[in-house]
């Protein structure tokens, strides 16, 4: 406690002094991972409720942590320091991802997974809570009102379950020990066709949703696993979510988290964000968006290199990705990774940085631009 109150105090006077050194230390580095810092102290101050405080100056200290992390590894090629994979538990659950299954509290899921490095919000109207050691042993979890697990996601080999299903499983398998899987969604009084195109697997098993990626690269083995109490997919009331900036925030980092995910498991250097071109991703996103088409050129005929040397982004290799429709960055990540073409890029050893940029149509459909470079 006395350590993470001593970081608590470093980071708000480091904070306050910022006018002193964010113009000359901003020409060299990427500062826009500061953007929340504001909200997240105002949000500290004045609080009448001092547990409530400090559980959320918790949260904060260790995502900000994790940025200053990223701001120091300035070297692109660095690799971080392999972590082993937790020892799994048998579960009573159907699925247990960490060793952490649906309905467990809050309190009990962070003694396994640690404290959250991200929180990002989701189509449900809520927040992916991001775990992670350099993206490995990579977790998001959600949260009901009352701090219970109602979500949680992995695209690692940290699953356990009843079935016995694991990322070796293949779809055959998952088939066979979890029934039929869904053709359509019901919501309201839509009922919504799911275009898996043998890609995934929704399940309904009781209370659950359960979504099983597969990587067709890999003989149709588990790729992923989202698993949703229905309780939190009520919440979803369309398909698609409402589109707001925070969703589009969460949204564009959701996408970054799980590219180094997909990294750090073939032993790839992490990307590193970048800002800049984060808004020329936007940019293309939202003109694809606003004029109904979907191009790596645009309607001025321009290239993403193009786009990119315009907003003054210097590299000497880059690559882009687009995805559109996806009902999340989730579903977004999954089909770049079965697309020959997009999955080179996500791989892509020579690459060092990455800026995503998503926005939404009338008809509340994602565009992602993702651009990847390195200088």
């Amino acid at each position: 406690m006395r350590k993470l109150f001593s970081l608590m105090i470093i980071i708000v006077l480091v904070y306050f002094a910022r006018p002193l050194w964010e113009e000359p230390v901003g020409d060299y580095v990427d500062l826009s991972f500061l953007d929340p810092v504001d909200n997240a102290i105002d949000s500290f101050i004045g609080k009448a409720d001092v547990t409530t405080a400090l559980d959320e100056a918790k949260e904060f200290t260790a995502r900000f942590a994790s940025q200053l992390q990223a701001l120091v590894l300035t070297d692109a090629d660095s690799m971080p320091e392999a972590v082993g994979k937790p020892e799994l538990s048998e579960t009573d659950s159907l699925f247990a991802i960490h060793n952490v299954t649906l309905g467990m509290s809050k309190e009990e899921a962070q003694v396994k997974v640690g404290l959250p490095l991200r929180l990002m919000k989701n189509e449900y109207g809520t927040d992916w809570h991001s775990y992670h050691t350099d993206y490995q042993n990579y977790v998001l979890l959600a949260y009901d009102q009352n701090g219970a697990v109602n979500g949680m996601f992995t695209n690692q080999d940290i699953i356990s379950s009843t079935e016995g299903i694991t990322m070796n499983s293949d779809k055959e398998e998952v088939r066979e020990k979890l029934g039929v899987p869904l053709k359509s969604l019901q919501k309201g009084n839509v009922q919504y066709i799911l275009d898996t195109r043998d890609e995934y697997d929704v399940f309904k098993r009781g209370s659950l949703y359960i979504t099983v990626f597969y990587d067709i690269h890999e003989e149709n083995t588990v790729t992923a696993l989202q698993v949703i109490h229905e309780d939190l997919e009520k919440q979803r009331k369309e398909i698609y979510a409402a589109p707001d900036d925070d969703l589009r925030e969460g949204y564009e980092y959701l996408l970054f988290e799980l590219t180094n995910s997909a990294r750090i498991q073939r032993e790839l250097p992490l990307l590193k964000w970048d800002g800049q071109t984060m808004l020329t991703a936007r940019k293309h996103s939202e003109d694809m968006a606003e004029q109904a088409y979907f191009s790596h050129t645009n309607k001025e005929g321009k290239s993403p290199f193009e786009r990119m040397s315009d907003d003054g982004i210097s590299f000497f290799v880059a690559g882009e990705n687009l995805a559109y429709g996806q009902y999340s960055s989730i579903f977004a990540h999954e089909g770049l990774m079965n697309s020959a073409g997009h999955r080179e890029n996500i791989v892509k050893p020579d690459f060092g940085y990455l800026g995503i940029g998503a926005a939404f149509n009338d008809e509340k459909q994602p565009f992602y631009t993702a651009n990847f470079f390195n200088r």
